[in-house]
């Protein structure tokens, strides 16, 4: 969400910022949600002044009375009704006003966060930035797609799966079910275990209000999956942020960064992806992953984003998995963030890096939206908190980078050495 006074103080700074993003026509956005504030506030100072002269009119009454200047009495009388209903109309035209501009459904929450300074302008992932790589692609040996691998093996089966749910889902049978399993918990591990993370089980089903706080809700309504008067989580940054949602922190509760983490199902209809990776385990509507989320103040985020992607990167250096870290450009960001690095892990079948994790710091836009702050010592007003999400990674696509990465040519998959433990000491897989 954004703040409606920076916007009526600084508008060109939205006109460049949003345009930056590919909204069309940024300037004629920005001049209506001035002009719908301009309305709001006349609004609310005509109520407010009608109420003023009710109550004035109302305390002369009984001065008129005991005067027994009952024609003045009447008069003000009179006068009274009728500011009652300029009173009822002012306050009808406010709510409607303020419905319109900054309600759950209105013009400022439909808008995207703006970028920070050094992201790099672009309209999509061509302009993105590759900032560093780790690790030598498998460019030698077998390189079947890891469908094939495990299909092959009698371990994956994506035909029982459509015939129970339909397209984009998955069975994982023996082995291969384990090694999921062993990923998700190594990863868990390393967070908590050595980067400080907090795990925390949270709910998979949410109200509108928790989608709205992180920036699902209004606009991405088409790709969640709606359970009765909930929604299913599309990933637990829904779930670990709004644990802020509505809260006044003390400012030594954020001395140092609250980092969280869960592994969840993450739950996603994919309505934009038709034809997209229709094939294996890339794009699923059901997937585990590990999620990292930090509350800071506003002056520690940027460092707390550096330390969110490395938390990242590591575990991919543990598996022994090629990637590269790329700073997305302005027009491939999500909707919340401010700045994100994607993650991109080698996939020898296809020749090229796939995204696998993508890290975000969203600034206070999401904080807004949740009601989420703090109070520095000796403050009397609050701020608002920033809000930082990532993956630490997609289980899923993990998997799929290790049974490419790590597969044999007898079509095996060997377990990377850091899984071994987490496999009862197994070693390899078919």
């Amino acid at each position: 969400m954004h703040d409606i006074r920076a916007i009526r103080d600084n508008p060109a700074a939205y006109v460049a910022g949003w345009s930056s993003r590919g909204v069309a026509e940024a300037d004629g956005l920005v001049a209506r949600i001035l002009e719908l504030d301009r309305e709001l506030r006349t609004a609310q100072t005509t109520g407010q002044e009608a109420l003023a002269r009710r109550n004035a009119a109302s305390k002369l009454i009984g001065a008129a009375m005991a005067k027994k200047d009952m024609a003045e009495a009447d008069r003000l009388k009179a006068e009274v009704e009728a500011l009652k209903g300029d009173i009822a109309a002012a306050e009808e035209l406010e709510r409607s006003l303020k419905a319109e501009l900054l309600g759950p459904q209105g013009l400022l929450a439909k808008q995207q966060n703006i970028a920070a300074d050094d992201v790099p302008d672009g309209e999509d992932e061509s302009a993105n930035v590759e900032v560093s790589r780790w690790g030598e692609p498998r460019k030698t040996g077998p390189a079947k797609d890891h469908a094939d691998l495990g299909e092959a093996l009698g371990l994956l089966d994506f035909e029982a799966a459509a015939r129970m749910s339909g397209a984009r889902f998955a069975v994982l049978k023996g082995g291969l079910a384990r090694l999921e399993r062993a990923i998700g918990q190594f990863m868990l591990d390393v967070q908590t275990a050595e980067h400080g993370y907090l795990e925390v089980n949270p709910p998979y089903l949410v109200r509108d209000e928790a989608m709205f706080g992180t920036g699902q809700l209004p606009k991405f309504e088409e790709d969640l999956f709606r359970v009765g008067e909930h929604l299913l989580i599309p990933t637990a940054e829904v779930s670990l942020t709004n644990l802020v949602r509505e809260q006044i922190l003390p400012e030594e509760q954020l001395a140092e960064p609250m980092r969280l983490t869960a592994l969840t199902p993450c739950f996603r209809a994919e309505a934009g992806s038709a034809g997209r990776d229709t094939r294996g385990l890339i794009r699923q509507h059901q997937f585990h992953k590990v999620e990292l989320v930090s509350i800071t103040r506003p002056e520690d985020s940027e460092a707390e984003h550096e330390r969110m992607v490395r938390c990242a990167e590591t575990v991919l250096e543990r598996l022994g998995l090629p990637y590269r870290r790329v700073l997305l450009c302005k027009g491939d960001m999500g909707f919340s963030a401010r700045k994100t690095f994607d993650l991109e892990v080698w996939l020898p079948s296809q020749g090229t890096y796939r995204e696998i994790s993508s890290c975000s710091n969203c600034g206070d836009f999401q904080a807004r939206r949740m009601d989420a702050r703090f109070k520095r010592a000796g403050e009397k007003k609050t701020e608002f908190v920033h809000t930082l999400n990532g993956s630490g990674l997609a289980v899923g696509r993990t998997l799929v980078a290790i049974m490419e990465n790590y597969q044999e040519p007898d079509g095996a998959i060997r377990v990377p050495e850091a899984l071994v433990p987490y496999m009862g000491g197994i070693t390899r897989v078919g």
